[in-house]
């Protein structure tokens, strides 16, 4: 039942958004798909294996507006559709319980447009999380609400019958709560794909625009500074949720339209090892933790930005230059969505991890000089 209504919301915040859509975009050429999926939870995680039973099946619908060149990004990147899309995942288990999402997403293509790549992300519903006394098995997700991204790549065949087409191919879908709340093993399900689109306005031929070329991007190194923060809990179940912080400073180099890469320091104040640290040295002092490590950490990082519009991809590789407390590996990964709001100041959220271990979840404001 709590699923259902979690699908009845999350079927309205579709339609609000397709409609929102529509009326923004009423020159734009709109087709929606639906595709049926069945695969295997991949075993990236030696805690998950009692979890990996049956094979995953469920459903991904889409809203999509295709781009023609009215920007000048949209060429640059062969003319990528936007739009959002629902997931509904049964894993064929009940600890693991269904999961829906919805999502925002962007399609590429390539090969004459015949091969296709969705990357999409948002927010999940899952049926039954972790709970000490009904679900104590299911370390995987350890809230309702989760992060979720997929990424779907295949043949796009669009037009075969009055506005009909096929496509095919393989998807991976993820879901996390990226430690918000222990436990926190995550799952990802690898499938295979096979759908139907449907161009809206079939009748309605449009032609994409191009230019000659496009001008050299050349801009003078700028420097940032990044304030960034959540909440979070440690590996230990019952610890308790606790605030971090995070302080970035970084430089970084505009090498082309699409491309930047980034140098920078990282301050990083993570509450929960405070209280892990006092944790184990009274639990465990047999592993040599007095209880007097900081808790304060201090990495350094490389970092590359993908620009699309106002919105950039950001990829960042870490390393714990100040690391009194061994926590995960000492090097750290960190992608994550930014947007400009002007020149100079811009969002920003990101996951960190160590490697498939997710950390935190970060949310932020950053400022370039």
């Amino acid at each position: 039942f709590p699923l259902i209504c979690s699908l009845k919301k999350l079927l309205l915040i579709v339609a609000i958004l397709s409609s929102m859509a529509m009326q923004g975009q009423q020159k734009e050429s709109t087709f929606i798909d639906a595709n049926y999926f069945y695969g295997s939870i991949l075993r990236h995680n030696k805690d998950i294996e009692h979890l990996i039973k049956g094979h995953p099946k469920g459903f991904i619908l889409g809203y999509n507006v295709k781009t023609f060149g009215s920007e000048r990004w949209q060429e640059a990147y062969n003319y990528p559709d936007f739009g959002v899309s629902m997931v509904y995942q049964n894993p064929q288990n009940d600890v693991l319980g269904s999961t829906i999402s919805i999502h925002g997403h962007y399609n590429f293509y390539f090969l004459k447009r015949n091969l296709f790549l969705r990357l999409a992300t948002g927010i999940a519903y899952a049926e039954n999380p972790y709970d000490i006394d009904t679900n104590p098995n299911n370390n995987a997700y350890g809230t309702h609400l989760l992060g979720s991204s997929y990424f779907m790549l295949g043949y796009n065949k669009p037009t075969i019958f009055k506005g009909f087409g096929l496509k095919a191919g393989l998807s991976l879908i993820h879901y996390s709560n990226s430690s918000v709340k222990s436990p926190n093993s995550s799952a990802n399900t690898f499938a295979a794909t096979l759908g139907v689109t449907y161009q809206i306005d079939a009748d309605t031929q449009q032609s994409y625009t191009t230019t000659a070329g496009f001008d050299k991007v050349t801009q003078p190194i700028h420097f940032n500074v990044v304030l960034r923060g959540g909440i979070q809990e440690g590996r230990v179940i019952g610890l308790g949720q606790k605030p971090f912080f995070v302080v970035s400073g970084y430089a970084d180099k505009r090498l082309s339209f699409k491309s930047s890469i980034q140098l920078g320091v990282d301050a990083i104040f993570a509450k929960f090892l405070e209280t892990e640290i006092a944790y184990s040295a009274a639990a465990f002092p047999q592993n040599g933790v007095t209880g007097d490590e900081d808790y304060k950490r201090v990495g350094v990082f490389v970092g590359y930005e993908l620009h699309l519009n106002k919105l950039s991809l950001i990829g960042q590789v870490g390393y714990y230059a100040y690391y009194p407390y061994k926590f995960e590996a000492r090097v750290y990964l960190r992608p994550g969505l930014k947007y400009y709001i002007s020149e100079k100041v811009f969002a920003v959220v990101t996951l960190k991890s160590h490697w498939a271990s997710a950390e935190n979840v970060a949310f932020g404001v950053g400022f370039r000089i």
